[in-house]
């Protein structure tokens, strides 16, 4: 277990207790056999990480005096309000919760992300120094690779992958690279400019993922869900912008503005009939040749 593990175990810990004691916390620590080695969570080692969570993540472990000298998180908003630390939090959590539990683990089924950490650590390292990356490249529509060289903007993880949005050179604009589909990697000497005014957020804003499309507009995009489907789509809304404007017993309509790219399309039609869009009308009719093209591929 590194410290980074003890650190998140510590803020999970007391994130999910809401307020806890130290002798609690300790307790709980020397439970996890595995990361405790049978012994008690000492004083000075939990103020000594107390210190350091704070230094590193921003987060602020304080103690309510009053009914028991009760630990809690006095700004839980340092994790809600910023995604990448709420996942990266989360993710560890979970991480720390599987180790605790690896006796079970014929019995914990997990996604794999093709290729992430193959070439996440030299994109993330070019993108501190803003160096150019040298990438031979092979998408899935060519049958040889191609080499390119690429000014790394930033990744994003969509659908279980890794995505690199950088500028090519020889084009001179923005596009997004697969991790999964890069061959090889390196980082070299030459030097690149990274623009300010340049927002990694602002820029996928109208996005549904990673697809942005030049001739696809933002719209008003209109979209009723079916039964249980609603739910769904409450708990785990298709886009930021995503709000619910009516709900019925059969079904609820849900507005959200975006560009309507393929891949949003192609969400969409995994939905098969429990999903319907209702505006704009060349959604709908997408959505509509789609499927008269799925029928047509059964007969």
């Amino acid at each position: 277990m590194n410290q980074i593990q003890r650190y998140t175990w510590l803020i999970d810990a007391i994130q999910r207790a809401g307020k806890i004691t130290y002798k609690e916390l300790s307790e709980r620590w020397e439970r996890n056999k595995d990361f405790s080695d049978n012994k008690p969570l000492s004083r000075a080692t939990f103020n000594r990480w107390r210190d350091a969570i704070y230094e590193q993540f921003g987060i602020m472990i304080d103690c309510q005096r009053t009914g028991g000298y009760q630990y809690y998180i006095a700004n839980p908003e340092e994790i809600e309000d910023d995604r990448l630390k709420k996942w990266m939090l989360d993710s560890f959590a979970v991480g720390n919760l599987i180790n605790e539990n690896l006796i079970l683990k014929d019995r914990i089924l997990v996604e794999s992300i093709p290729s992430g950490r193959d070439h996440l650590t030299a994109i993330l390292e070019a993108m501190k120094s803003n160096h150019v990356l040298d990438v031979e490249y092979k998408p899935f529509y060519k049958s040889k690779p191609f080499c390119l060289k690429i000014e790394p903007y930033c990744v994003k993880m969509f659908e279980n992958r890794w995505y690199l949005l950088g500028r090519n050179i020889e084009y001179g604009e923005l596009r997004t690279y697969a991790l999964d589909r890069i061959i090889s990697m390196s980082i070299t000497e030459a030097d690149f400019k990274m623009p300010k005014e340049f927002n990694a957020e602002s820029y996928f804003s109208n996005a549904y993922g990673v697809v942005i499309q030049n001739d696809s507009p933002v719209e008003r995009v209109v979209i009723r869900a079916y039964d249980n489907q609603k739910f769904y789509l409450q708990s785990l809304p298709l886009h930021h912008s995503q709000q619910c404007i009516h709900d019925s017993e059969e079904y609820a309509d849900f507005e959200m503005y975006l560009a309507p790219t393929y891949d949003f399309i192609m969400r969409l039609l995994q939905c098969g009939t429990m999903v319907e869009a209702l505006a704009p009308k060349s959604l709908r009719e997408a959505m509509k040749d789609w499927s008269q093209r799925i029928c047509k591929r059964y007969e």
